[in-house]
C-alpha cells in the first residue's frame, strides 16, 4: 500500500524528538490531515501524548517485538492511504539491542519499512564545523540513503541563516528549518519518561502553540513532502495484522469480558495489546481501581497494566472496596494479567520514596519498596517454567525498566536478556493469573492473548452453568 510516512529521529536522546513531532502532529492536524503515530520501541507515554493530548492515533512500532515482516504488516494493518504517519525514533538514530545491534532501532524501523528520515540534531553549543562532521557521519553511516532532511535544535535564527547555506553545500542534504530554545514550551519528564499530558495544565495550549511556532521556522510542507516520497509497503497477505489470528485457532464466541484498569494510575498500555485481546473474542469495559468501588458487571477476566501507582498510592489504599472485589474474583478463578504497577498494586503494600508505606490490594502476601535504582531495565524474552498461558517451549517478547522492588517476584517464568543470554526468575504464574514486573507486547506471541480470552471464556461458562 502507498502510505505516506516520515520518521522524525536524532543522533541522541534528549535532542529534542519528542517535542517536534508533538508539534508536526498538531501542525499536520491543523492543515486538515489524517494524520497517525507511530513511536518506536517499548515506550507508552509519548504516545499517550500523541493519543490524549492531540487526539491522534498512537500505536508502537518494535522489530525485536515482532520481526520485519510482522512490523510491516502492524503498520500496513492500521493505516489507510489517505493517511499520513508520522513515525518517533527512539534513543539515538542507529542505536539498538544492547546498544550494539541494529535490531530494535529507529534505523532498523525505518529500513524494514521504507521510511524517510529527518533528523533533529540539538546544535546549542556547537559552531558549524562540529556540526558539519556530525552531521556527515550519520550520512555516511545511512546505508540506505533514507535520511531526506536535517531539523537543527536549539539555534538562533540569526545563527541559523549562516549554517545552513554551509550545511547544505558541503553535505547535499536539505536543511529543512530550525527550532529556536523555548523553555516555556517544555514538558516535563519523571524517572520513565514524560510527565503524563492529563498532569499538565493547559497541554492542549502548550502543543498548539509549539505547532504555530513550528509552521513559522520549519518547512512542513517539504516534511509533507518527503512523507510522500516514502516507497509502497512491500506486504504479503499473510503479513497483515491477522496473522495473528490463524483459521487454525478457534476463539470464543461468547464475547467474555476483560475488566481493562485505567486511570491516573494505571495507563501503560499498547494499543496493539488491547487490540489483539478484542480480535481473539474479548469485549473490553474499563475501570478505576481509584475511583469505582466494583469491577464492571459481568466481567470474566482482569487486566492490570503498568503506570505510575506510587503516585495514587493514598487513594488507591482507601479504596477497601475495589481491594476486596478483586480479592474475591482471584479467590474465585477469575483469570488475571498484571504488569509492573499493576503488579505493585497487588501487594499487601507499597512504600514508596518518601518512605510511607501504603494497604494495597493484598492479593500477593509480599511488599514492594521503591528501591532509589534501577533495578531492570531493557528488553526480555520470557518462557514459563510450567505451561498456562504458553505451549511448551514457547517465549513472549516483553521489557522491564522500574525502580521498585518486591520481596516476592516470582518464579513462574525465566527472563533472558536477548544480547547477553542473562537470565533471572519472574512472574508468579497459574493456571489463571500472569502477574509480575515484566511489561509483555502480546503480538510478538498472540497464543498469550488466546489463552487469556481463552480462561475468561471458561470462567464465564463456569460462572453461567454456576447460576443455573
Amino acid at each position: 500500500m502507498q502510505l505516506r510516512r516520515a520518521m522524525i529521529a536524532a543522533p541522541k536522546s534528549g535532542s529534542g524528538k519528542t517535542m517536534i513531532t508533538c508539534a508536526l502532529l498538531q501542525a499536520l492536524k491543523n492543515r486538515g490531515e489524517k494524520v497517525l503515530s507511530y513511536k518506536c520501541g517499548p515506550d507508552y507515554i509519548d504516545p499517550m501524548f500523541h493519543e490524549k493530548a492531540l487526539g491522534v492515533p498512537a500505536g508502537n512500532l518494535d522489530t525485536f517485538f515482532t520481526g520485519e515482516e510482522e512490523t510491516k504488516g502492524i503498520l500496513a494493518g492500521s493505516a489507510k492511504e489517505e493517511n499520513i504517519a508520522v513515525l518517533e525514533g527512539v534513543m539515538g538514530l542507529f542505536d539498538g539491542l544492547g546498544g550494539s545491534r541494529e535490531e530494535g532501532s529507529s534505523y532498523h524501523l525505518a529500513k524494514v519499512t521504507k521510511t524517510p528520515i529527518v533528523l533533529v540534531t540539538d546544535v546549542k553549543g556547537m559552531g558549524v564545523r562540529s556540526m558539519i562532521p556530525l552531521l556527515a557521519g550519520f550520512l555516511l553511516y545511512d546505508k540506505e540513503r533514507l535520511i531526506k532532511g536535517v531539523l537543527l535544535n536549539r539555534i538562533s535564527e540569526r545563527y541559523y541563516k549562516t549554517v545552513k547555506p554551509l550545511i547544505e553545500e558541503e553535505l547535499q542534504i536539505p536543511v529543512l528549518g530550525f527550532i529556536p530554545e523555548a523553555k516555556d514550551l517544555c514538558i516535563e519528564s519523571r524517572h520513565l519518561g514524560l510527565v503524563m499530558p492529563q498532569e499538565l495544565n493547559g497541554i492542549k495550549e502548550k502543543l498548539q502553540k509549539m505547532a504555530e511556532r513550528l509552521e513559522n521556522t520549519v518547512s512542513v510542507s517539504t516534511i509533507m513532502e518527503i512523507a510522500e516520497s516514502a516507497e509502497e509497503l512491500d506486504i504479503d497477505k499473510e503479513h497483515t495484522e491477522d496473522i495473528y489470528l490463524p483459521e487454525e485457532i478457534a476463539l470464543p464466541k461468547d464475547k467474555p469480558v476483560i475488566a481493562v484498569a485505567k486511570d491516573e494510575a494505571f495507563c501503560f498500555y499498547y494499543r496493539e495489546n488491547l487490540l489483539l485481546l478484542e480480535k481473539s473474542g474479548a469485549e473490553i469495559k474499563y475501570f478505576s481501581p481509584i475511583w469505582d468501588q466494583e469491577l464492571p458487571q459481568e466481567c470474566h477476566g482482569i487486566l492490570l497494566g503498568g503506570g505510575y501507582p506510587e503516585l495514587y498510592a493514598e487513594k488507591l489504599s482507601l479504596n477497601h472496596s475495589m481491594h476486596k472485589a478483586i480479592r474475591q474474583a482471584v479467590e474465585k478463578g477469575m483469570p488475571i494479567v498484571a504488569e509492573c504497577g499493576g503488579f505493585m498494586y497487588l501487594h499487601s503494600s507499597l512504600t514508596g520514596k518518601d518512605g510511607i508505606s501504603y494497604a494495597m490490594a493484598g492479593v500477593i502476601p509480599g511488599k514492594c519498596v521503591y528501591t532509589d535504582r534501577l533495578v531492570r531495565f531493557g528488553y526480555i524474552e520470557i518462557q514459563e517454567e510450567v505451561s498456562f498461558f504458553l505451549s511448551k517451549g514457547k517465549r513472549i517478547k516483553g521489557h522491564e525498566f522500574h525502580y521498585f522492588d518486591s520481596t516476592d517476584n516470582g518464579n513462574g517464568a525465566v527472563a533472558v536478556k536477548p544480547v547477553t543470554g542473562k537470565s533471572y526468575s519472574c512472574i508468579m504464574a497459574g493456571e489463571n493469573y500472569w502477574i509480575g514486573f515484566p511489561h509483555l507486547y502480546y503480538p510478538s506471541n498472540p497464543e498469550f492473548a488466546w489463552s487469556f480470552v481463552e480462561k475468561a471464556s471458561w470462567y464465564k461458562r463456569t460462572m453461567e452453568a454456576g447460576y443455573k
